[in-house]
């Protein structure tokens, strides 16, 4: 897979995990902060580096779920597998702008 390729397949990436939200926060998990890390391998496999707002999190089951279910709907990955990590813990500044905006934190 060339560069462009790549490049292209990662926007797709984060466009999928866009559509992704935490049902107690009305902003997506992309803006919220709560992706760390994307890796795309060679062979088109993603592995997603995530936390959530909370160890305790009500639905820390389901949103890696949704988030591997978004990416596995594009056509050219072939794995996928999303991380849970606590280090560093998520704060409110890892918040987008937009995000911040849209929550009134502005």
């Amino acid at each position: 897979m060339s560069d462009n390729e790549q490049l292209n397949l990662r926007d797709k990436v984060e466009e999928k995990i866009k559509t992704v939200f935490d049902p107690e926060i009305p902003v997506n998990i992309w803006e919220l902060g709560l992706i760390y890390d994307v890796q795309i391998t060679a062979e088109n496999d993603v592995v997603v580096l995530m936390t959530l707002t909370a160890p305790n999190c009500p639905e820390a089951e389901r949103i890696p779920v949704d988030v591997e279910k978004a990416i596995k709907l594009i056509h050219d990955v072939n794995k996928v597998k999303v991380i849970i990590t606590f280090d560093p813990p998520w704060e409110r500044s890892m918040m987008s702008d937009a995000a911040k905006l849209q929550l009134g934190f502005f």
